[in-house]
Formats: C-alpha cells, structure tokens, sequence
C-alpha cells in the first residue's frame, strides 16, 4: 500500500489545494454582503453555544452537508452528521456530571474571500486558531470545514492545507476506521481513522485506523521541497503485538 501511495502522491499534491480548498464552485470574483458577513459570524456563535451547550444536533447542523467536516489533530477528519453528533456527545462537558454546559465565549471570524471566490476565515483562539472554510448552500452559509489549529500545530508551521495533504498521503479514500472507546455507559466516540501529532515543523506522526482490520499503521510523515512524503510506516496488527514494516 505504501508504494501504491507514493506512485500516486505526486498527483496528491496537485490536487490537493482543488480538493480541499474549493468550497464553492465559483471561477469569478465574489463580493459578501453585510448580511452575508452576519451569517457567516453567526456561524461561530453558533458552534460555540451548540457545543458548550451539548446540542449535538444544531453543533452538526453547522456544517454543510454532507461534505462538511470538523478537524482537529487529536480527532482527525470528523465528517458526516452522525459522526460529528457522536463526536459531540463525546465532549467532557457533556459526558461527565456537573460539567459546565454553558455557552463558550463568542470567536470573531476575520473573513477573507480568495480571487477564485472561496470564502475563508480565521479564529484566533486562546491557544491557536480556526481556519475555516464557508460554503454558502440552500439553507444559508455553512462550514465546508473548520480546522483546530492549536499552539503545538502553529509551531510547527501547519495549516488546514498541511492537514489535507497528509492525510491524502496517508491514503484516505474510505479505508479508514472511525475509532471507538468502550466505557460502562457504552461506546463513545474518540476519533476518525487518522490523528497527527507534530514533532517539528518538518516532522510529523499519524495513527492511521482501517476498516475491516484490528491493526493499524503508525506513520511518520516528513516535509520535503515537493511536499509531504512518508518518512516510514509500520503496520501494528494489535496495541500490544510486535510491529511489522510494510513496504
């Protein structure tokens, strides 16, 4: 599979800004309205009260469906409503007693819209930022993405666009595992298939979960002149069984 991978990552990589940039289907200037900026500010208020507020449902409803997706490094590519309604619910505030469930403070998204028409925005954050992508649909403007990048990412001078590009390396074309722990009121919901951790700014590790398979790869990606490549990848077939490379 990882020869597979690199034969391919050259195309990767050129369609990687097309595949996760692209928003919206627009070749022409695009100007916001005031109301337009309004929504897609209500857009952020709204993720903070759904989510400290455990309202799963209107926290999914955020985001356009069904390609719209919430990623982070420690929970991967959170895409489809059940999924992002389970991540939800999985929240400490809303999975433990006497938590806080009370509306988190209100971000303000500094909006930018590229020369190809893609709307994006930054949130600073206390530790890190948001960098999202807005679409506007049927319904009313909403998230394409929203990507958590926190303070360790920033180090290591990542961005959404880095996220994308790994994880296309890594091979996500419907292989990966959503990942699952058991607890004694039942299964709550941990991850996607491929979390990252990065180790500098041009060295980066991911756990990659697979459909159908108990094992796993564990991957350590490095940064190049032409992009992302793998630097190894080793298959796990358990947590407690001795790796094996693959080629």
């Amino acid at each position: 599979m990882v020869t597979h991978a690199l034969n391919g990552v050259v195309l990767a990589a050129s369609l990687v800004a097309a595949v996760t940039v692209a928003a919206q289907n627009a070749n022409h200037p695009v100007t916001l309205t005031e109301n337009d900026r309004t929504e897609i500010q209500a857009l952020s208020a709204g993720y903070a009260r759904s989510l400290g507020t455990c309202a799963a449902e209107e926290y999914a409803n955020l985001f356009e469906s069904p390609d719209g997706f919430y990623e982070s490094l420690n929970r991967g590519r959170v895409r489809g409503k059940a999924s992002i309604m389970a991540m939800v619910k999985s929240e400490r505030q809303c999975t433990q007693q006497n938590a806080d469930r009370s509306p988190r403070a209100v971000p303000t998204s500094i909006i930018d819209v590229s020369p190809q028409g893609v709307v994006t925005g930054r949130v600073p954050l206390d530790s890190g930022h948001y960098e999202d992508v807005y679409v506007k649909t049927a319904s009313g403007w909403r998230f394409r993405s929203r990507n958590n990048i926190p303070k360790k990412a920033e180090d290591a001078g990542l961005t959404y666009r880095d996220y994308a590009a790994i994880r296309e390396l890594a091979g996500d074309h419907g292989q990966f595992e959503d990942v699952w722990t058991k607890t004694g009121d039942g299964a709550i919901y941990r991850s996607s298939g491929l979390t990252l951790d990065p180790v500098s700014r041009d060295e980066v590790t991911g756990k990659v979960h697979l459909k159908n398979d108990d094992g796993r790869y564990d991957d350590v990606y490095t940064r190049t002149a032409n992009g992302w490549r793998f630097k190894s990848r080793v298959y796990v077939p358990t947590d407690d069984a001795p790796a094996r490379p693959t080629r």
